[in-house]
């Protein structure tokens, strides 16, 4: 495990009911494309990884499958295995999993390659998890990130605060570019076949309540940054916030983020 990992497994922690009040509305909305790019069938067999709340693996169980979903964090697996009843739902982590070579007909992975350390070694695995032919289908955030993305890095930036030294960025030698040719690249690099990447673009509604609370409960790395700062330094990042929000709001007083992601495919 890389102090990558590990900073990961910490920043994450006992936070799926934060998460699931705040994020996991927005990372809901590649699912279907997700499904439909790994062919998901009534009948296969289909590994989630970093299944999160379960969203993907209850839209594969929807569809006839036989779900195997797994994640890090013991808060996720909990919350999933309530979304997802149907699906074996356990815990485990890239770049281990605990099954056997050519043990699935189709993987999924929604975002989870944005928090492991050896993105390369990780898709490497589900390669050997997934028998020949079957398909594997990830999603990843785009860089540079769509305005709506970076609303809460500007406020933080607008408040002087920086990333803490104290939470490890990913090795240089294990990242890649964060864009369709780089995407693509990568899952070519773990030995996929007939790959393809698209950039999927939408916009995110919600409010500035919604979406203030998951950073401020410590969700995701942003949210641990803004939990690590001294009060006043909240109440700022805080206000630049709201003033920023104004750019996103529409007349009836929703929140729209446009957000921009990567979602590639390739057989095993």
């Amino acid at each position: 495990m890389t102090a990558f990992d590990e900073s990961e497994r910490r920043v994450w922690a006992a936070q799926a009911d934060a998460y699931a009040g705040s994020f996991a509305k927005l990372c809901e909305y590649p699912v279907p494309r997700l499904l439909e790019a790994a062919g998901i069938e009534p009948g296969m067999r289909v590994l989630d990884v970093g299944t999160g709340t379960g969203t993907a693996a209850k839209a594969a169980c929807e569809r006839g499958a036989k779900v195997t979903a797994v994640d890090a964090e013991a808060s996720m697996i909990a919350l999933a295995a309530q979304t997802a009843p149907e699906a074996d739902v356990r815990l485990a982590a890239l770049p281990d999993l605990p099954f056997g070579d050519d043990e699935f007909d189709a993987a999924v992975g929604n975002f989870v390659l944005n928090h492991v350390g050896r993105p390369r070694t990780a898709l490497a695995e589900l390669r050997r998890v997934t028998r020949p032919g079957g398909r594997i289908a990830v999603t990843i955030w785009a860089v540079p990130a769509a305005a709506g993305q970076a609303l809460l890095g500007r406020a933080l930036q607008a408040a002087g605060v920086s990333r803490p030294a104290h939470l490890p960025a990913l090795d240089p030698g294990d990242d890649f570019p964060r864009t369709e040719q780089g995407f693509a690249a990568l899952l070519s690099a773990a030995g996929l076949k007939d790959v393809a990447c698209d950039t999927l673009l939408w916009d995110h509604r919600t409010t500035p309540e919604e979406w203030w609370s998951g950073p401020a409960a410590g969700v995701a790395t942003i949210g641990h940054i803004i939990r690590s700062q001294p009060s006043d330094t909240i109440e700022s990042i805080k206000a630049h916030f709201d003033s920023l929000c104004a750019e996103f709001v529409d007349s009836a007083g929703a929140l729209v983020l446009p957000h921009a992601a990567l979602m590639a495919h390739g057989r095993a």
